[in-house]
């Protein structure tokens, strides 16, 4: 039975429903499933182009490791992302309040075309393919094309599970 769960942009009061690819990534599924819900500050990708993803504390008993990864997400895609503490810079650790996590999750969302996960300083970054929006992508491409021209400032975006 498919599982699904909602993606909120507070702020905006804008919601998607995204259901959990069991058989392509199932550690992935069920590491966010059994942490959801999850959430905070929402930012708009620099560099992969049409990206809105928050950062939360690692939250896996046992990272799930690479599974259905991509380098080239495509529109809906909703995309788990592990950092250790290393790959992340130390101004960007100490403003987003996680400089003393040995690491983080980013969870992401892809609304639109086009997007590449080469980072300069390091090179490829690939994410694990976990969720697909399946409703309300066009309401959620919009809100996260805003976040890219008015700013995130305020806003959160944030994974629940939904029970259908």
């Amino acid at each position: 039975m498919p599982r699904y769960m909602s993606i909120t942009l507070e702020k905006r009061g804008v919601e998607c429903v995204a259901e959990l690819y069991d058989k392509d990534a199932p550690r992935t599924c069920e590491a966010v499933w059994n942490a959801l819900p999850q959430g905070g500050d929402a930012y708009h990708a620099k560099y992969a182009r049409n990206e809105v993803y928050t950062m939360v504390p690692r939250f896996a008993e046992e990272e799930p490791g690479q599974e259905n990864p991509t380098v080239t997400p495509i529109p809906g895609d909703v995309v788990y992302f592990s950092f250790n503490g290393g790959m992340l810079d130390r101004r960007f650790k100490e403003e987003k309040g996680i400089d003393a996590l040995p690491g983080v999750i980013d969870l992401a969302v892809f609304y639109g075309r086009n997007n590449l996960l080469l980072n300069g300083d390091v090179g490829w970054v690939p994410g694990n393919v976990f969720a697909g929006i399946v409703e309300g992508l066009d309401r959620m491409a919009e809100a996260c094309n805003d976040v890219w021209r008015s700013g995130g400032a305020g806003e959160r975006l944030v994974y629940r599970r939904l029970e259908r």
